[in-house]
């Protein structure tokens, strides 16, 4: 197990370093000048000069990933261009709020999913297993931006008015103190989500409730209750694991959307007021993190899938 989570992590470090590589060529790629961008067309030659020794744009391009990746093994991420605050005080406001929002989505959407997968598996080919299976495709299929001008209308503001269409916090206020805020938002996501892991487990359940030991658990006289959650779901579960692990992965990065529809003071509205500034430092950390969590999420759904199968927890052994 040991030697699993150090490979893992090997790999996860090599990941990062590649991706910090293709995020740095790709801000370099952008159209225009960065400093030309940040002030406007109507700044002077010495201010566009002067912005440009501060952010380091004189300097090679090797000279500047080094600088910039130094900082970020170092905790500093720079200073924003555009705010001239520094980019870790940017971030911890937002990621704070992002992460409060992405944990109510998962605690919801997670079980929600498993629950909806066991629950059609049994029912296989009637009416109702049509019927969600249909639901669910439909909402696999909706973009997140359709799910959230949806739920608006719905619950906002043309038929009911429960909820503020805008997730509107004051610059100091955290998202847990009005949780009003964060119920349209979480809600689309976990309407984005739950589709997949749920179509998920309700494949790989009906092909364990068509194993040998299902049935011979049955023909044992337990319960079906039992056979269900003791012998049935933690086997079909596997699958489940990784698909949410990779839906936790894109709502840390899919996050931008729903969070834009809603207005919602995150990592993503910061992300795209960065990219339309051309705050250079700031795209780099969000971008650098949302690569962190994907990574760390995978190993965590390695770890989880050998915990809960047997023979992978003899063979990590």
């Amino acid at each position: 197990m040991t030697r699993l989570i150090l490979r893992r992590l090997a790999l996860g470090v090599l990941t990062l370093f590649l991706i910090s590589l293709i995020v740095f060529a790709a801000v370099l790629a952008l159209p225009g000048d960065a400093a030309t961008a940040i002030l406007g067309r109507e700044a002077t030659p010495e201010r566009v000069a002067a912005l440009r020794d501060q952010l380091n744009l004189n300097d090679s391009v090797v000279t500047q990933y080094l600088d910039w990746i130094g900082g970020v093994l170092t905790g500093s991420f720079g200073e924003s261009a555009a705010t001239q605050q520094p980019v870790s005080e940017l971030l911890s406001d937002r990621v704070a709020n992002t992460a409060f929002l992405v944990f109510v989505a998962a605690v919801v959407a997670i079980p929600l999913s498993i629950g909806i997968g066991v629950w059609t598996a049994m029912r296989r080919d009637r009416p109702v297993d049509h019927i969600v299976s249909t639901s669910t495709l439909v909402l696999a299929a909706l973009p997140e931006f359709v799910i959230g001008i949806g739920l608006i209308l719905l619950f906002a503001t043309s038929v009911f008015t429960w909820f503020p269409a805008v997730s509107l916090l004051a610059p100091d206020q955290r998202a847990w103190t009005e949780p009003s805020v964060v119920v349209l938002p979480a809600a689309t996501l976990v309407l984005a989500v739950t589709p997949y892991i749920s179509r998920i487990m309700r494949g790989s359940m009906i092909e364990v409730l068509e194993s040998e030991y299902v049935t011979m658990a049955r023909l044992k006289g337990l319960p079906e209750r039992t056979v269900i959650w003791r012998h049935a779901v933690p086997n079909a579960i596997v699958p489940a694991i990784q698909v949410t692990a990779l839906q936790l992965a894109w709502m840390a990065g899919g996050v931008v959307v729903v969070e834009f529809v809603f207005s919602y003071p995150g990592i993503g509205s910061l992300f795209i007021d960065a990219v339309g500034n051309r705050d250079i430092l700031v795209v780099q950390a969000i971008t650098l993190l949302a690569a962190a969590i994907y990574v760390v999420l995978n190993l965590l759904a390695d770890l989880a899938t050998i915990a809960v199968t047997p023979r992978l927890r003899t063979e990590a052994r």
